[in-house]
């Protein structure tokens, strides 16, 4: 019977260990990129987007202006951040007590706790904030008040809200986009290409998105190289997208890209999702008396994490493919990237993947033949029988 040898515990090198995920966002990244490297990922970072400086924002400035001429009856904040930095703008500008002023004259609805505690920060108080933190709630209290004839400003914040603006514009209101924090494109698209041909050729186990704009951005850039049709294979099949929401996942899912997402909308529980996705994902086998256990860039034998390079993992899953049948070195062969037509590069690889594993005997040479993953005999039966 297959008793698995007792190691290192997984805590030691954490439950991302051997798994490299890509970041796309631009805001908050670095603080996703470490709560990932605390797990043990790799990160490979490249901001699909860059945010407009707000002093800078002449489109804020406008609204901001409008709406200190034109009082709005109703205020909605969406998120936290962006009602701080709307109001750090305006001082800026030296509108800030103004529009302190007009903001406590209006019915100002908060979106969700930490909006509301933006607000307050303010010295300003909400009229009302869902216990749900959704705009869907929002919209149903405004239109059971009523907005024919009245005027809503709506605090934007580079995330498209779908349906909410065109039914209060259907519904009789004249609203107002107050576009805090808007996107654009990354002045260096170098690391966007980069991490496309990483997700194109399955570098990477994970993509993450906390904006929908973020995605927009990316599925745009994969277009313009000619990329998209192999970067939507990468996540129907091997490549997991993970988004932060519903609304960040819907340009995916208008390709067809099915999603994870978090209960809640929060970066932590983003990062416990991946925690527990990648590893359920993973393959284990019985080999030689030993549980192995294949991730993105590395391996785990017995539950110690040992790091393999990329010709050594190519190697590697394509025995893992057949778990104990012999592969032959011309199949072998044609798994290495870059490799050309020398049988030669196998014998190197697979010298340096029996190395990276630590236990040479996992993989067996079969004279002649090829190479095969000594899988334990009971386990042996069980893939013939399949």
């Amino acid at each position: 019977m297959y008793e698995p040898q007792q190691s290192a515990p997984e805590q030691a090198h954490g439950p991302l260990a051997g798994f490299t995920v890509g970041v796309t966002a631009a805001r908050r990244a670095d603080e996703l990129g470490a709560l990932l490297r605390r797990r043990g990922a790799a990160v490979q970072h490249a901001p699909a987007l860059r945010i407009v400086p707000l002093a800078d924002d002449s489109e804020l400035l406008a609204a901001t202006k409008e709406l200190l001429d034109h009082a709005p009856d109703v205020v909605v904040a969406t998120t936290a951040i962006g009602f701080r930095g709307w109001v750090e703008a305006a001082d800026g500008w030296g509108l800030g007590d103004a529009l302190l002023d007009r903001l406590r004259g209006v019915e100002l609805l908060a979106r969700g706790p930490k909006v509301k505690g933006a607000i307050r920060a303010a010295g300003l108080t909400e009229e009302w904030s869902p216990s749900s933190e959704s705009m869907a709630e929002v919209l149903e209290r405004l239109l059971a008040e009523g907005v024919q004839g009245r005027r809503v400003a709506v605090q934007l914040h580079g995330e498209p809200l779908p349906g909410f603006v065109e039914a209060l514009r259907e519904a009789g209101a004249e609203v107002v986009g107050v576009p805090v924090y808007r996107w654009m494109p990354p002045e260096d698209i170098g690391p966007v290409d980069r991490l496309l041909d990483a997700t194109v050729s399955r570098s990477v186990d994970a993509l993450t998105f906390t904006s929908a704009p973020a995605a927009v951005s990316l599925l745009n850039r994969a277009e313009e190289r000619g990329l998209l049709p192999e970067l939507l294979a990468a996540l129907h099949h091997d490549v997991v997208p993970a988004c932060v929401g519903p609304v960040t996942a819907l340009p995916l899912q208008a390709h067809g890209v099915d999603t994870v997402q978090p209960e809640r909308f929060r970066l932590g529980p983003l990062v416990q999702l991946l925690c527990q996705e990648l590893p359920s994902r993973a393959r284990t086998l019985p080999v030689a008396g030993h549980r192995v256990e294949i991730r993105g860039h590395a391996v785990l034998v017995d539950g110690a994490l040992r790091p393999v390079p990329p010709a050594g993992m190519a190697l590697l899953r394509s025995l893992a493919r057949r778990p104990g049948w012999v592969v032959a070195r011309a199949e072998l062969l044609r798994a290495l990237p870059g490799a050309g037509r020398d049988e030669h590069a196998v014998e190197t690889a697979m010298a340096r993947l029996r190395s990276a594993l630590g236990t040479p005997k996992l993989i067996q040479t079969v004279v002649k033949r090829g190479y095969r993953l000594a899988l334990d005999p009971a386990a042996d039966a069980k893939y013939a029988d399949d």
